[in-house]
């Protein structure tokens, strides 16, 4: 005969683990959705010109990354237009790059973000004039050298001009730059040449070299930033250049846009990441126009700044990136969505056993309420007519608690079940 008390009851256990373990299956596959795969090893950055700041400020990053287990693959653009053109185009390969701000529209800057601005580049007005100018508009009926058409700089200083009324109808527009730029100038081929660098170009140093040659200060600096957004103003100090020479010998003001660094918005969030503690290596040192930990900075508003680069700028690094290298913070961060499920783990198993008891005395326990009923009706509306109706019911509770399979921890309420049955029994034998 088949013991009742022996083993579990399969069927409670079912009851209970199924939805238990169908629970924690919702929970793993709702935490796998949220789970990036992992960063790429190798990403593709458009730079500028081999030997142009763009390309020499890549292959820094390039240096960092490699440090961190990522590829930089860099490759040389004519320019920040060249660059844009790249970033847009899903089929290039290319993940990040430099582009000069102010030659990107809300429009054209679709599908983009920006990690935040890196460095000034300011605008440079070279010009041979007896007088000192310090007003775009005086440049009216010059031969001006504005850069190549489709450069980024050529862009900017038409914006200027045109800004100033100057159309280019009495102007005569250049379209050089580089050292053909410095030598049209030498040559009295042009009057006025417009740059657009940062302080260590080697075009802007030759144009301060060059004799009878002036720098303009904008005296409407001030003007510009306020109609131009991404736009700043700048100082170039007194003997800035040359202390011994006196060069230049007054404070210059500038305007600059400033050098941005944008990515695709399909970019791993974890290379953004990564690309800031670059980015603030890179260009966090103190220069000419900037001090210390300046940038990198979200100064221009022109392309919408990536959310984990906001992130950085208000919080500073997550909590694993100060700690753990690239490749461990990553892989943390991976599998923390995924232990989540496992933390729902302890609660939903601290309270199988109480659920587990309750199925197993729930049954006991409606049985007890019966027997209670019956044990009522026996004593205060007893039929004797009835009498075998009494006793098959409580034969029909017996055979119920003798068949009914319990853990031997619950055994005690059968036990305790049947013996109440009996009393009832006894009760029900001293009517007869």
């Amino acid at each position: 005969m088949k013991n009742p008390f022996s083993n579990y009851s399969r069927k409670e256990i079912l009851a209970i683990g199924l939805p238990a373990l169908a629970l924690v299956a919702a929970l793993f596959w709702a935490a796998s959705l949220f789970v990036q795969p992992a960063p790429p090893k190798t990403i593709v950055m458009t730079t500028g010109a081999e030997g142009g700041a763009y390309h020499g400020y890549a292959k820094r990053y390039q240096e960092i990354l490699k440090r961190n287990g990522i590829t930089l693959e860099l490759r040389p653009s004519s320019g920040s237009l060249e660059n844009l053109q790249r970033l847009k185009d899903e089929h290039s390969g290319v993940t990040l790059g430099f582009i000069q701000g102010g030659t990107v529209s809300a429009v054209e800057g679709a599908g983009l973000m920006s990690l935040g601005s890196m460095y000034y580049e300011p605008l440079w007005v070279f010009y041979r004039d007896r007088n000192v100018l310090d007003r775009i508009a005086q440049l009216q009926g010059k031969r001006l050298a504005v850069g190549a058409e489709g450069s980024g700089a050529r862009k900017l200083a038409m914006q200027v001009l045109a800004a100033n009324g100057l159309d280019g109808a009495a102007e005569r527009l250049l379209p050089i730059s580089g050292d053909a730029a410095v030598a049209a100038l030498r040559q009295s081929q042009a009057d006025a040449v417009l740059v657009i660098a940062g302080m260590d170009s080697a075009v802007v140093k030759k144009l301060l070299e060059l004799d009878g040659v002036r720098l303009m200060s904008f005296a409407q600096a001030g003007a510009y930033v306020k109609r131009f957004p991404f736009l700043s103003k700048v100082t170039l100090p007194r003997g800035a250049v040359d202390l011994v020479q006196d060069v230049p010998a007054q404070d210059v003001a500038l305007i600059a846009a400033t050098a941005n660094l944008a990515v695709r918005d399909d970019i791993h969030p974890a290379l953004v990441s990564l690309l800031m503690l670059a980015a603030s290596e890179v260009h966090g040192e103190a220069g000419m126009f900037q001090v210390a930990r300046e940038f990198p900075a979200p100064k221009d508003p022109t392309l919408a700044l990536s959310k984990d680069a906001e992130r950085y700028y208000k919080s500073g690094p997550s909590f694993l990136q100060r700690y753990l290298p690239f490749w461990a913070a990553t892989l943390v961060d991976r599998i923390f969505v995924m232990i989540l499920p496992l933390l729902a783990l302890f609660p939903i198993l601290k309270a199988i056993p109480a659920l587990y008891q309750w199925r197993v005395t729930s049954r006991i326990y409606r049985w007890y309420g019966e027997l209670s009923l019956l044990e009522n009706e026996i004593r205060e509306k007893y039929e004797a007519p009835r009498h075998a109706e009494y006793l098959a019911r409580l034969d029909a509770m017996e055979s119920r608690a003798n068949n009914r399979p319990v853990p031997v921890a619950y055994a005690h309420y059968l036990y305790t079940l049947r013996e109440h049955i009996q009393l009832v029994r006894q009760s029900l034998e001293r009517k007869d």
